[in-house]
C-alpha cells in the first residue's frame, strides 16, 4: 500500500471519530434540561375587615330588681359596639345613679332610660311595664287560650313557645268562591220557544251509558274539610298570661309602702298589722307574646280567621336556638308516617254503630272531637 494511501485513511478515521464525539456531545447537551425555577410565593389576597366601632355606654354591673334606688358600684361605663347601641342608651353614670328601675336589669346589661323613674310613683305612669319589658325589635301581640290551647296554663311570663295552628281546607268555585258542588238548574225548552227552570239540585252532570240523557250525580253530605296542622311561629316570648292590671304591675314586685306601726298603751308595743285578705286571681283566658312584626300580622291573621291555634311550651334550655323545620301533617302524613292500615269491610259490625270519636269534655263551654252525626 503505497504512503499516500495510508494518509488518506488515516485522515478518514480521525474525521470520522470527531464527528461522533461532536454528535455525542450534542445528544448529551439535548438530555441536561436545565433545573426548574424556583416557585414564586404568592401572597394570599385577604379582604380587610373593617375595624368594629365602639361607644362607651352604661351597663349595670349587678343584678338590679325592679324599684331599687340604683347605686354608684351598681352600674359603670363599658363599651358596647355602635352597630347594635340600644335606642335608649345612656352615656353618663350621673344619670343612672340614684334613680328607680322601673324593671329588673340584668347584669351586665345596658341601662336604658325607658327602665328608670325618678321616684316610686312614676313606675306605673312613665309608660306601660309591658313596653318596658319588651326585647327591642318585638311587638306584643294577644291571642285567646284556654286549658288546652295553652298547655294546661303552664307557660309564665319570661317563658317562650311555639304556635301550632290547624287548617281546614275544602273546594270551591274559582268564581264564586262558594263550596262545591255547585248547585245545578235544568233547563227545558218549551214547544212555544220559552225555557223552563226547574229546581236547583246540588252535583254534576255525567254522561250515561245506558240513559239516552246525562245524569246529575249529587253528594249525600255536605263536603267534608281537610285538616292540615302545622308549626308556624316559633320562640315567641310570653310577655304575660291573663289580663293586666289596672295599674300595670304584671310582674307583682311594685314596692308597696307599709303603714308606720302604731303605739297601743294597754299592750305596750306597736298594733298588728291587719291580716291581707285573698284576693282570686282573674281568668287565664288570654295570653300576651311578643314576636317580630310580620310574626304578628300572620298571628292577627290566624285569630281573625278564627284557626284552632295550640301553643307549645319551649325549654328554657333552649330559647335561644335556631328555628327548625316542621313537616305539615295531614291525614296522609298520619298513614303514611305511622303505617295504618285502612280496615277492610266485613260482613259484620259492632252495634250500637261507632259514629262519631271519642268525646273529651274539659268544662262545660269546651267539647272536642264532636262530629255531625
Amino acid at each position: 500500500m503505497s504512503r499516500n494511501v495510508l494518509i488518506l485513511l488515516l485522515l478518514v478515521v480521525v474525521l470520522g471519530g470527531g464527528a461522533a464525539v461532536l454528535l455525542l456531545a450534542q445528544n448529551q447537551s439535548q438530555d441536561i434540561s436545565p433545573p426548574p425555577a424556583p416557585p414564586v410565593a404568592i401572597e394570599p389576597q385577604f379582604t380587610p375587615i373593617p375595624p368594629v366601632e365602639f361607644v362607651e355606654i352604661v351597663i349595670a354591673v349587678q343584678e338590679l330588681p325592679r324599684g331599687i334606688v340604683i347605686p354608684e358600684d351598681g352600674v359603670a361605663l363599658r363599651p358596647w359596639p355602635k352597630e347594635s347601641l340600644p335606642r335608649d342608651n345612656i352615656d353618663n353614670v350621673r344619670e343612672v345613679v340614684g334613680r328607680i328601675a322601673r324593671t329588673d336589669i340584668a347584669r351586665e346589661a345596658p341601662i336604658l332610660s325607658s327602665q328608670l323613674v325618678d321616684n316610686i310613683s312614676q313606675i306605673a305612669s312613665a309608660g306601660s311595664d309591658a313596653a318596658a319589658v319588651l326585647p327591642n325589635g318585638l311587638v306584643a301581640v294577644a291571642m285567646p287560650i284556654d286549658r288546652l290551647t295553652n298547655v294546661a296554663h303552664a307557660p309564665m311570663s319570661g317563658d317562650t313557645v311555639d304556635i301550632i295552628i290547624s287548617f281546614l281546607f275544602v273546594d270551591v268555585d274559582d268564581e264564586f268562591q262558594t263550596r262545591l258542588p255547585n248547585k245545578i238548574t235544568l233547563t227545558v225548552l218549551k214547544q212555544d220557544g220559552t225555557l223552563e227552570f226547574q229546581s236547583g239540585i246540588e252535583g254534576r252532570i255525567e254522561p250515561s251509558g245506558d240513559f239516552p240523557f246525562p245524569i246529575v250525580v249529587g253528594p249525600s253530605e255536605t263536603q267534608r274539610p281537610r285538616l292540615v296542622t302545622q308549626r308556624t311561629i316559633q320562640n315567641a316570648l310570653v310577655i304575660h298570661v291573663g289580663t293586666f292590671p289596672p295599674d300595670g304591675d304584671f310582674l307583682n314586685r311594685r314596692p308597696t309602702p307599709l303603714p308606720p306601726p302604731t303605739y297601743d298603751p294597754a299592750r305596750g308595743g306597736p298594733t298588728p298589722l291587719p291580716t291581707p285578705t285573698f284576693t282570686p286571681l282573674p281568668p287565664k283566658d288570654i295570653i300576651t307574646l311578643a314576636m317580630e312584626p310580620q310574626e304578628a300580622v300572620a298571628l292577627v291573621w290566624a285569630v281573625e280567621s278564627r284557626l284552632p291555634i295550640t301553643l307549645a311550651l319551649r325549654s328554657a334550655r333552649d330559647r335561644n336556638a335556631p328555628p327548625t323545620s316542621t313537616n305539615a301533617v295531614s291525614l296522609e302524613y298520619m298513614i303514611s308516617e305511622y303505617r295504618v292500615p285502612q280496615p277492610a269491610s266485613l260482613p259484620y259490625a259492632l252495634e250500637p254503630a261507632i259514629r262519631s270519636i271519642r268525646r273529651l269534655i274539659l268544662a262545660e263551654e269546651l267539647t272536642l272531637g264532636t262530629l255531625d252525626r
